[in-house]
């Protein structure tokens, strides 16, 4: 199934970056032309890593004008959502795993001006997704398990987004695994976003990784 119309966009996941020169690693990829930054934020408990909070985002948003995509893999995300926002989140996706009151936690991200996301699990059934389609502007396809970086592409997941493609029209991004070799079969399936982390950032020339993705996804569009 081909996405012939969209731009296909590329999201450095900065849970690859170098921590210790994060703000000249953000300048280094919107340098190399990608389209937004993936944040990864992990509370130890719905994942068993942990990682960063409003303070490094907000951190983040002072040294670019990219859309920062964060998404929330922790329990109790309404708890923190309006701290991300004021921190300068663009896009805030949760886990329909994490969350009891789905609708009323998407309708909350978009009163507070950012675009609402939900994401899922490899393992849970993308049919979990269906009754939120209306209140979402972007959704998540996990072809890892949530919680560490540097895994292997899971391509039986491109099936979910292939079910999604024609019910949703807003964004479908997919993270996990992903590289200029595989990256096909991602957009083939009708990803929008693109998030790749290790095949980035573990390159010393972000910008020829970034055309090589763009190169493949020349075919599609």
């Amino acid at each position: 199934m081909g996405n012939a119309v969209k731009k296909i966009m590329i999201a450095p996941s900065l849970l690859s970056a170098d921590f210790s020169r994060l703000a000249e690693e953000v300048r280094d990829v919107e340098r190399a032309g990608c389209d937004a930054l993936h944040i990864d934020v992990m509370d130890g408990h719905f994942v068993p890593n942990l990682t960063i909070g409003p303070v490094v985002v907000s951190a983040i948003r002072k040294v670019t004008k990219l859309p920062l995509d964060v998404h929330l893999m922790i329990d109790n995300p309404p708890c923190y959502i309006a701290d991300f926002r004021k921190a300068g989140a663009d896009w805030i996706t949760i886990h329909v795993e994490a969350e009891k009151n789905v609708r009323k936690t998407l309708r909350e991200i978009r009163k507070l001006g950012a675009k609402a996301g939900l994401s899922l699990r490899p393992q849970t059934s993308v049919e979990e997704l269906f009754p939120y389609l209306e209140d979402l502007d972007l959704i998540l396809v996990m072809s890892v398990e949530p919680g560490f970086g540097g895994q292997s592409f899971m391509s039986d997941q491109m099936s979910k987004i292939v079910a999604l493609r024609r019910p949703f029209k807003g964004l479908i991004s997919v993270d996990g695994g992903i590289d200029p070799a595989n990256v096909s079969q991602a957009i083939d399936a009708g990803a929008d976003v693109v998030v790749a982390g290790s095949a980035i950032f573990g390159k010393p020339d972000r910008a020829k990784v970034i055309q090589e993705f763009r190169g493949v996804a020349k075919k599609y569009c």
